[in-house]
């Protein structure tokens, strides 16, 4: 006898298809092998006890508060628990009901959707990027003299810093790195800021050289829709905005440059980030934020499969904060795009382990494979070989 924990369909179905089960009997059985536990917030009491009678007619079942039960509270929390088959079901007898019901119907077919959907493809101004099989990686190449990783290449009297770039691009992309990812500005808590004409100066002619040197697709990490711009012009197909395009003038230069974009969440700035820190919760605020965010960048011409989503560690958050939203990454599966994060050498890994600069690789290297197990599709880190070779030992065990 086995008990078996599965993280997603394909499992189950290696199972079923190893036991010889007939493709329609698959079909059928998939949907009851995976269960969901989904909350729902500040559901009125009548609305809630018609979604426990309907989970119950269907096998499942829904908790809400004793006082929604007896009608002394007018709203609350509602946890539904049951299989995939049986939400599908439910969905579907919603769709008749009043008390705002209709609405949750195509809300919780959307979710779960979401929630389930794997098969990413980044389309890019040339070509395209799978995101289906494995976590892809993006290597860090920071141009600035101030990085807080202490691996900025960019010197201002140095005048071979391009090359520089170039020979640790190579050998990234050699080491697997997927996309390479250039920043002329530092996002350190504090750091001060720089003209436009310089960070220019730090990020376009490396750019221009990289696009014609390797086959890796280059981000240009900035929060300026002037230097976005630039960058695009001489080969940059992706924009790292970690202030999460607030900029209506940077969504606009994505939108007529048909560039890809990651949408970064981040409290206020990197000069105050970490002053005031506060969430009413945690989770929901950014996926909140990051919702908002992807409906603004496709209302003004964004197209859909252009956009990354990135919960931002360390960008006003706690080491607690830090650590809970890689614990739940999967949560942020619901908003239906695929997940970036930079937990790279991050100071959060430094008060966890309380030990030495080379700590942070290790640290780094356990936070991308939780993150790959939680279904992230890009790591965004400094140490590209050993995030590597750490991502094809999770790759090997899940073939297995």
């Amino acid at each position: 006898m086995r008990i078996f924990r599965f993280s997603c369909l394909e499992e189950v179905k290696k199972i079923l298809d190893e036991i010889g089960v007939d493709p329609y009997g698959t079909k059928i059985m998939l949907p009851k092998t995976t269960t969901f536990l989904i909350r729902l917030s500040a559901i009125s009491n009548i609305a809630a006890n018609i979604l426990k009678q309907e989970m119950l007619s269907l096998g499942a079942d829904a908790a809400i508060a004793r006082g929604a039960l007896t009608g002394r509270i007018k709203k609350t929390d509602v946890l539904l628990i049951g299989q995939l088959a049986q939400f599908n079901a439910l969905a579907g007898k919603l769709k008749i009901q009043p008390f705002g019901l209709q609405k949750l119907a195509g809300e919780l077919n959307e979710n779960i959707k979401n929630f389930t959907k794997n098969n990413f493809v980044l389309s890019l101004r040339k070509g395209y990027l799978d995101l289906n099989n494995e976590t892809q990686i993006m290597g860090i190449i920071n141009l600035t003299p101030d990085s807080f990783s202490n691996d900025g290449l960019y010197r201002k009297f140095s005048n071979n810093y391009p090359d520089l770039a170039l020979k640790k691009a190579l050998s990234m992309v050699a080491d697997g790195a997927n996309i390479i990812d250039l920043g002329g500005v530092s996002t350190r808590p504090g750091a001060k800021n720089i003209s436009i004409k310089e960070e220019l100066c730090r990020t376009i002619p490396v750019i221009k050289l990289l696009a014609k040197k390797i086959s890796a697709p280059i981000s240009i990490d900035t929060t300026n829709p002037h230097v976005a711009k630039a960058a695009l012009d001489v080969g940059a197909q992706i924009i790292n905005d970690i202030c999460g395009l607030r900029d209506k003038r940077m969504i606009k230069v994505a939108a007529k440059y048909n560039a890809a974009v990651v949408i970064m969440h981040m409290l206020g700035r990197p000069a105050n980030m970490q002053k005031i820190i506060a969430y009413e919760s945690l989770i929901k605020d950014i996926s909140l934020y990051l919702k908002n965010a992807i409906f603004s960048a496709q209302a003004a011409g964004i197209k859909p499969d252009k956009i990354i989503i990135d919960p931002g560690i360390g960008f006003g958050k706690t080491t607690a904060h830090n650590l809970k939203i890689i614990n739940h990454l999967a949560d942020f599966k619901v908003l239906g795009k695929p997940i970036l994060i930079g937990p790279s050498r991050k100071s959060f890994i430094l008060k966890v382990l309380k030990r030495n600069s080379q700590s942070q690789t290790t640290g780094t290297l356990a936070t991308c494979v939780m993150a790959a197990e939680r279904g992230v599709n890009i790591v965004r880190v400094h140490d590209v070989k050993s995030v590597s070779q750490s991502l094809k030992m999770v790759k090997a065990v899940k073939k297995c």
